[in-house]
C-alpha cells in the first residue's frame, strides 16, 4: 500500500493552479493532468471511475454489505488557489518537529515560527510537511485528496472491510468559486456527502458564508499634472476614498467566528482607470444582504460626487450557507463526530469561515458537510500540513463508511 506522504508528495508536485480571468470549465487546462492521473489510478486499483469534459472525476465502489446503507460521497478538489504561486512546489520534510522555528529554505531569512503560529506547538514529535516559502503547498486540497485515496486503496485491499455503495469525486476550480458548477448530482449517485477540505485536526462544519463577488471599475480622468487642477480624476485615489467608506472593523484582519467582512483582494490601476476586486462574506442572510447594499451605496455616493459613470459595480453572487440544507439531515454530522470520537479526536463543530464544494452540493440537493484535511495557513507560503493528521482524516473516512453500513 502506498504511503500517504507519498502519494501526497505526488500530488503536490503537480501545477493545478485555477485561473478566475478563465471562462473555461475547467478554468486551466493544467488542471486536468492531476484530474487524470487520479482517473488512472483510480481504475489501476479496480474502481471504476471517469473524468468528464468539465473536469470532474465520479467513482463508485459497489456496496460488499447486506444492509441497506445509503451511497456516501467523499469529494475533495484538485486545484489550487491564485493567491501565491502554485507551481514547482518543494516541500520540506520536518520529521519529529522540535517546536522550533522552521527555515523555509528557498528565501534567506524566511522561517515558520511558534511564536506567529503557537498552533504549531501542537505538532511537536510529529512529522510537518512545510513548503520551502517561494509557493503554496497544495495542502488545500491535496491533503483531501491524499486521504480519500489512501483509504479507497485501504478498501481495495481489504475485502473483508464491510461498507455500503461508496463514491468518490474530485473537482476543478473550487478556489475561484466554480468547483460544482457542471457537477452532475444525479450521475454521482450519492446521498449524502463530505467533503475533506477543512483545516486542523477535528473540525466538522456544516455552516459557511453567504457569498459574493464584487468588481468596481473606477473611470478616472488623466490630464498632465502640470495643467491638471480642476480637471483631473485621479481613478487610484479615487477607488481609495471608496475603499475608506466601508467599514474598517469588518476586514477579515478583525473578524472571527460568524462576523462577516469585506475583503479587498486585488487592485490594478492607473490614473485613468482602476479596479478594485472584493469578495463579501457573512453567515447571516440579513447581514449578507445589507454588506451587498451597503456596497452599492458607495458606489452610488462616489458618482453623486465625481459624476455618474465614475464607477461600475459588477457584483455576483456566489454561493448559500449549508447550514439551511444539511441541518434536516442532522445524523449525517453526528455519523462524522462518532467517527472522530473512534480515533480518539474531539470533534471541533464550527462555521466555516469561507465555503467549499459542499455548499453550493447542498442547495443541488446533496447535503454535505466539511471535514478536516489536516493543513493550516492555507493559500500562503507559510502554508504546512501533519502527517498524521492527514492518517488520521483517512482513518475517519473508514469510520464514517463503517457507520453507515452497520
Amino acid at each position: 500500500m502506498e504511503k500517504i506522504l507519498d502519494r501526497f508528495l505526488r500530488y503536490v508536485s503537480v501545477d493545478t493552479q485555477s485561473d478566475p480571468e478563465s471562462d473555461s470549465q475547467p478554468s486551466a487546462a493544467k488542471e486536468l493532468t492531476l484530474l487524470k492521473m487520479l482517473r488512472d489510478e483510480l481504475n489501476a486499483m479496480g474502481v471504476e471511475a471517469s473524468l468528464d469534459e468539465y473536469g470532474y472525476v465520479m467513482a463508485s465502489i459497489p456496496a460488499n454489505c447486506e444492509t441497506k446503507a445509503p451511497a456516501i460521497g467523499f469529494i475533495a478538489h484538485a486545484d489550487t488557489a491564485p493567491d501565491a504561486p502554485g507551481n514547482d512546489v518543494k516541500p520540506q520534510i520536518i520529521e519529529n518537529y522540535d517546536g522550533g522555528d522552521i527555515a523555509l529554505k528557498g528565501v534567506d531569512g524566511l522561517y515558520l515560527k511558534p511564536s506567529e503560529f503557537p498552533e504549531m506547538l501542537q505538532y511537536k514529535g510529529q512529522t510537518l510537511i512545510t513548503t520551502d516559502g517561494t509557493t503554496l503547498l497544495g495542502a488545500d486540497d491535496k491533503a483531501g485528496i491524499a486521504e480519500i485515496m489512501n483509504a479507497v486503496q485501504y478498501i481495495v485491499e481489504h475485502p473483508e472491510f464491510k461498507h455500503g455503495e461508496i463514491k468518490i469525486g474530485f473537482t476543478p476550480d473550487e478556489e475561484i468559486g466554480r468547483g460544482v458548477v457542471k457537477f452532475d448530482v444525479q450521475k454521482f449517485g450519492a446521498t449524502y456527502a463530505y467533503t475533506l477540505d477543512g483545516g486542523p485536526v477535528g473540525e466538522l462544519e456544516y455552516e459557511n458564508f453567504n457569498a459574493a463577488g464584487a468588481t468596481i471599475r473606477i473611470q478616472g480622468r488623466n490630464v498632465h499634472p502640470g495643467t491638471a487642477k480642476g480637471k483631473m480624476k485621479n481613478a487610484i485615489l479615487i477607488g481609495m476614498e471608496l475603499n475608506q467608506m466601508l467599514p474598517a472593523d469588518q476586514r477579515p484582519e478583525c473578524t472571527e467566528g460568524y462576523e462577516g467582512f469585506f475583503h479587498l483582494i486585488s487592485f490594478k490601476g492607473e490614473v485613468e482607470t482602476a479596479t478594485f476586486s472584493y469578495i463579501i462574506r457573512d453567515h447571516d442572510m440579513e447581514l449578507y444582504e445589507q454588506k451587498k447594499e451597503l456596497m452599492k451605496q458607495c458606489v452610488a455616493a462616489i458618482n453623486e460626487k465625481y459624476g455618474e459613470g465614475t464607477a461600475l459595480l459588477d457584483m455576483k453572487h456566489q454561493y448559500y450557507n449549508m447550514r439551511k440544507q444539511v441541518e434536516p439531515h442532522y445524523h449525517i454530522v453526528e455519523k462524522a463526530k462518532k467517527a472522530m470520537e473512534m480515533e480518539g479526536i474531539t470533534p471541533k463543530v464550527q462555521p466555516i469561515r469561507g465555503g467549499t464544494d459542499g455548499a453550493n452540493l447542498s442547495f443541488m440537493g446533496l447535503p454535505c458537510p466539511n471535514i478536516f484535511a489536516g493543513g493550516h495557513n492555507f493559500h500562503g507560503k507559510m502554508e504546512y500540513v501533519p502527517l498524521e493528521s492527514m492518517e488520521k482524516a483517512s482513518k475517519v473516512i473508514l469510520n464514517i463508511i463503517s457507520l453507515f453500513a452497520e
